[in-house]
């Protein structure tokens, strides 16, 4: 058995020397003799024990003292602990006030010595701390000047220091970091750079060196996932969807009630005595302070006159789809709405792709990609966000707005709020008239005496509203937890729009959650309401109710939830065939849209709508009876349409609709369904073809293709984790936080604060708790909070106030970081590696067998070089005449390039790490026997070379 032996510093003078040298100490000390240091080490433990005692607290020993090793100096790590608390803000104080960079912080003895790569503060947004190791690299790839030194003898803010630190920050972030200049040089170097990278994810000789049958299944995968995302944006074209499609995001759009005044202008006006006149010459402006007076910015009149009636004219078809013809003798509809039988050949058409398997493997992989790339990012980058997120004054996570993107308005109190409300209209309104009921009208106290409870027998638990365990799996329980103490009359009474009282119970409560999202000044939400479609009046009375109460707010906008009840209504007796129901729903619409005067509190609260939500329970079982779906008018079965079914129907006369509310110059809709919350992926490849966003999407951790799909186009997902947990998933099992690590466009929300939440503010806990569970970085929680924005409905004018004046451009050039929060550097990151991933589809989509690229694809290629050497991040260099090439970039096309890699770096060891977060070009195991041959005949060649050099090596000796 072998002798251990353990060291200690008692027991080895050397160690314990070594321990005891201060860091001012010489070589001379360093290289004294064995007995001078065995008497120092003597002396300093005599010493070192004497102080040990006077240290000593009641009950501490002496190995609770913290001591000095080799590897740990407790002075110096509270003096490291001190120097980072105030590192980043005076730095960045410093770099405003002179113009120049602050040199190194002190270090401890035998650390590498760090210089500072930061801007000012206005200039980038973004820091970087880069060792001056990497000055070693620069100057292998010929970047240094001639005449530098070592890199721990550059001088802070030289010309090779800032390019050496432009190079190891576009190492570090994983793409170029170029100065923004139009030189035509320097736009021609990125194209090279982008051609050489563009192949992400598949490092190596390029793209195209692979097997020709792999390259070639590459190339038709990659054009069914185009095929996809072109069927997509045939059908959000179509029905105005688009980005900039709506004409409430013109400048010129007129929004009544105006929103307040930004604090700032506020403060001018009262200096230079501004007017409170009409805004535009028209109408008075009427001013309130947020949180009071819900309303009272509101007069009907003031909207006088209403526009005139149009010429156009509509129709609806035999297919069940109202159709706009440009006048009455017209026979040709103005928009050509796709049928059903198109629709169906699409959605079968993503349905087979989705379910190829190598399809699902491809996306599935590309996916891990993505995930790996932003862990690698936030190990090199957090730090740096940290730094720049410490540079912006005033704002944090509680100060930049978020969007409750998904809320249904009948749920939007905690059940705090509801029972303190009951409670003070049973104290002080208990012989107010509010049902009608068997013949006979009911008062407040007698409906509470007809189940035998007083005010004061209320309480959380008897109005059992929260969705706890046992409505897990069970929608139907959960649907019951809409009745407060399981009545569904105080429902109608308290929670009903269209009752007795004209829902003015809850036009009062909510005022109340209207006056509490003011006071907080940066929550807004997007309330969800219902039409059911039962009566063609339905809407009218909607649109009463809000107009008459003055429901309008600037923290307020509206979404019309469409519940797929038709099974219910067809049971009732309610209703005979499918065509009623989508008689009922767009009906009034195309009549206000034609004549405004027609339905006049309709066309003001369609103002203050944003599109069509569809829900019901997912989790029922769809049986497809038709192998061709009958048109509405001869669907007379008791059985439910499918999802499928439903939505095309909502999205076809949406198409119609929205396309002669744009030539009228009114607002347009969109469709925001639940999708994914559970059942069928069917759903989510209808959502995929033709939805603005959608609600949940936890499914599409089954479906990668869907999911990769829905990363490329950067569609919308409102997820709601605490509302999955009770009702379908967990917690932890919650794919958010790994939809947020790959990239997709994510936001949280919290769907049913009455039955879901606890507090006064459920969106702040919805974010709260997420942060808790998943580890979510202040950074996290604010880029969280701009999706929702971005996601969100809201006018351009008012995004362009709450996020910047350029908040409809991507990456870098959208981000105003005093207004967001979110490092310049977060937004770069994620627009490149989007920009990346698309540039590989385009590539692939673009091969043929001869290996020649489409102009097409060169033309992508310009497109990327054009933003590398534009808007990407980068240094300020003191010469434009040098141009910065980065190491990952450059080597990443050829196998030179990777040599150059391994020479460049074998100072640290790391030439085959794939820093560059790209992953192998070869799927694991995917190898022809060809490849196999190759690998064992270079494997034997270089056994002989090496047997060879061996044998050479020993004759000359």
């Amino acid at each position: 058995m072998a002798d251990h032996t353990i060291y200690d510093e008692d027991d080895n003078p050397t160690l314990a020397m070594r321990a005891i040298e201060s860091d001012e100490e010489g070589d001379e000390t360093r290289d004294s003799g064995t007995t001078t240091s065995h008497d120092q080490s003597q002396h300093h433990a005599e010493s070192q024990n004497d102080s040990d005692e006077d240290d000593l607290e009641d009950g501490m020993l002496p190995r609770d003292l913290p001591r000095r090793t080799t590897f740990y100096d407790p002075v110096a790590e509270r003096q490291m602990s001190q120097t980072d608390a105030k590192f980043f803000y005076h730095r960045s104080k410093v770099d405003l006030r002179t113009g120049v960079n602050v040199g190194s912080q002190s270090t401890p003895h035998g650390s590498p010595l760090v210089t500072s790569g930061s801007h000012p503060a206005t200039e980038y947004g973004a820091d970087s701390l880069i060792l001056d190791m990497d000055t070693r690299r620069s100057d292998a790839n010929g970047l240094a000047p001639e005449n530098s030194s070592s890199g721990f003898d550059a001088v802070p803010g030289s010309e090779s220091t800032a390019r050496t630190q432009a190079q190891a920050a576009s190492h570090a972030l994983g793409y170029p970091l170029t100065h923004p200049t139009h030189d035509s040089q320097t736009t021609h170097a990125a194209n090279e750079k982008i051609n050489d990278n563009s192949n992400a994810g598949f490092s190596g000789g390029g793209l195209f060196d692979t097997e020709p049958h792999i390259t070639t299944e590459l190339s038709a995968i990659s054009q069914d996932i185009q095929r996809i995302l072109d069927l997509r944006r045939k059908y959000v074209t179509l029905s105005l969807q688009g980005a900039n499609d709506n004409p409430r995001d013109e400048p010129e759009w007129d929004i009544y009630p105006p929103p307040p005044e930004p604090a700032w202008r506020q403060a001018s006006d009262r200096q230079t005595g501004g007017s409170d006149g009409a805004r535009d010459g028209k109408r008075p402006l009427r001013r309130r302070k947020p949180g009071q007076d819900i309303g009272e910015d509101f007069d009907m009149n003031d909207l006088s006159p209403l526009p005139g009636v149009d010429g156009m004219t509509f129709r609806l078809d035999d297919s069940g789809v109202y159709q706009v013809f440009d006048d009455e003798a017209a026979q040709t509809p103005g928009i050509q709405v796709p049928t059903i039988r198109e629709f169906y050949m699409d959605l079968d058409d993503i349905l087979n792709v989705s379910s190829d398997g190598p399809t699902k493997s491809f996306a599935f992989r590309r996916l891990q990609y993505l995930e790996g790339k932003f862990n690698l990012y936030v190990l090199l980058n957090e730090y740096q966000e940290t730094a720049d997120s410490k540079k912006v004054p005033h704002r944090d996570f509680y100060n930049v707005r978020k969007v409750d993107t998904h809320v249904h308005h009948s749920a939007c109190m905690n059940q705090k709020h509801l029972l303190r409300f009951i409670k003070s209209k049973m104290k002080k309104f208990p012989n107010e008239v509010v049902l009608f009921r068997d013949g006979r009208h009911l008062t407040l106290a007698e409906v509470f005496a007809s189940i035998n409870l007083t005010a004061y027998d209320l309480s959380i638990d008897t109005l059992d509203m929260h969705a706890h365990t046992d409505s897990f799996h069970r929608f139907d329980k959960f649907n019951l937890k809409y009745n407060p103490i399981g009545e569904s009359r105080l429902r109608t009474i308290f929670l009903k729009t269209d009752n007795f009282i004209h829902g003015r119970y809850l036009a009062e409560i909510t005022k109340e959650v209207i006056s509490d999202l003011e006071s907080s000044k940066y929550q807004m939400v997007e309330w969800r309401i219902s039409v059911y479609g039962k009566t063609i009046d339905e809407w009218d009375k909607l649109a009463a109710w809000v107009v008459d109460n003055k429901l309008f707010s600037h923290n307020v906008r509206w979404l019309i939830q469409i519940p797929r009840l038709y099974d219910v209504y067809k049971a009732s007796g309610l209703m005979e065939t499918f065509e009623q129901v989508v008689r009922n729903l767009f009906q009034p619409l195309f009549e206000v849209t034609k004549d405004p005067s027609s339905h006049p509190k309709l066309h003001v609260f369609l103002q203050r709508v944003i599109g069509f939500d569809s829900v019901d329970d997912e989790s029922k079982v769809e049986r497809r009876l038709f192998k061709k779906f009958p048109v509405p008018k001869a669907w007379d079965t008791k059985q439910n349409p499918p999802y499928s079914y439903w939505i095309y129907y909502l999205f076809s006369n949406m198409v119609s609709l929205n396309y002669w509310r744009r030539k009228r110059g009114f607002n347009t809709f969109v469709l925001r369904p639940h999708c994914g919350e559970a059942g069928d992926s069917e759903h989510l490849a209808v959502a995929a073809l033709c939805c603005h966003s959608i609600s949940h999407g936890l499914l599409l951790r089954k479906v990668p293709l869907l999911q990769y799909v829905f990363y490329l186009d950067q569609i919308g997902i409102a997820m709601s984790p605490l509302s999955n947990n009770a009702l379908f998933l967990t917690y932890e099992r919650n794919p958010f936080h790994q939809y947020f690590r790959r990239g997709l466009n994510v936001s949280l929300s919290t769907d049913d604060p009455l039955q879901f939440a606890f507090t006064k503010e459920p969106l702040i806990e919805e974010y709260a708790v997420a942060a808790q569970i998943y580890k979510l970085s202040p950074v996290d929680m604010c880029e969280l909070a701009k999706n929702s924005v971005k996601q969100s409905g809201y006018e351009l004018s008012i995004k362009e106030q709450w996020l910047g004046p350029s908040c409809d451009k991507p990456g870098k050039e959208g981000n105003t970081m005093v207004k967001t929060n979110v490092p310049d550097r977060r937004e770069e990151f994620r627009y490149f590696t989007l920009l990346q991933e698309r540039e590989v589809l385009g590539r692939y989509v673009n091969f043929n067998v001869n290996n020649d690229l489409s102009s097409s694809t060169t033309g992508a290629g310009n497109n990327m070089a054009e933003f590398a050497a534009s808007t990407a991040q980068g240094a300020v260099l003191s010469d434009p005449g040098h141009q910065l090439e980065s190491p990952v970039l450059t080597s990443m096309g050829s196998p030179t390039g990777l040599a150059s890699r391994e020479q460049v770096w074998s100072n640290d060891g790391m030439a085959d790490l794939h820093l560059s977060g790209s992953d192998p070009r070869m799927f694991p195991g995917v190898f022809t026997p060809g490849q196999r041959v190759a690998s064992f005949r270079n494997l034997g060649q270089a056994i002989d070379g090496k047997a060879s050099d061996d044998a050479l090596g020993s004759e000359a000796t």
